[in-house]
């Protein structure tokens, strides 16, 4: 058997404006980063909802509009409770898709300037998007998960959960509305990151 990516700390009940989820704190077992996973209902088996959500402290927490992303974790913690099973995986380390807050707010002050979200990045001698998702799957497998539907607009996250061995059977397609401030980002993600989105 593979050697664990991460490692399930501890669980309790977590009543949200949602719902009743379970969240599951776990510790990567080599980079002791902690993530949190919020679940409902029997996860276990085929075909579980779910969603692979990037920390995002800027747009999580603070509502901010310059991405999309405090607005997709709204949208799937409600998704999730509406079928009454599923599971949120909310990916820490993954702060400006993995660059970190200090240069992600660095990107921005870039972005200000005239950079799109890529060229800032790249400005700053980033990575254009540096996350991985090996322990993810790792989270996922540990439930007995054996596929999922995924709410997702990036094909990569497809993409390594398959190439951990998890079968994706539906990409749902996972957009909020742009505004004024994001409208900019979301075209950049689409263009040049191949995102899903109209």
């Amino acid at each position: 058997m593979k050697d664990l990516e991460s490692e399930l700390i501890g669980s309790a009940r977590l009543p949200t404006r949602y719902g009743e989820f379970t969240a599951h704190a776990f510790q990567g077992v080599d980079s002791r980063t902690e993530h949190l996973a919020l679940s409902m209902g029997d996860i276990s088996g085929e075909n579980v909802l779910v969603r692979l959500h990037s920390e995002c402290l800027t747009g999580d927490v603070f509502g901010s509009c310059r991405c999309d992303c405090g607005e997709q974790l709204d949208l799937a913690m409600q998704k999730i409770a509406e079928e009454g099973r599923g599971i949120l995986l909310y990916l820490r380390g993954h702060e400006g898709r993995g660059i970190g807050l200090s240069n992600k707010i660095r990107a921005y002050a870039l972005q200000d300037g005239g950079l799109d979200t890529v060229d800032a990045n790249l400005a700053l001698g980033q990575a254009i998007d540096a996350r991985t998702y090996a322990f993810a799957a790792d989270m996922l497998r540990q439930w007995g998960v054996k596929s999922v539907r995924l709410m997702s607009n990036n094909p990569i996250k497809i993409r390594a959960l398959e190439d951990a061995g998890l079968a994706v059977t539906e990409q749902m397609r996972h957009i909020v509305p742009a505004n004024a401030e994001n409208e900019k980002y979301l075209a950049t993600k689409r263009s040049r990151m191949g995102h899903l989105l109209d």
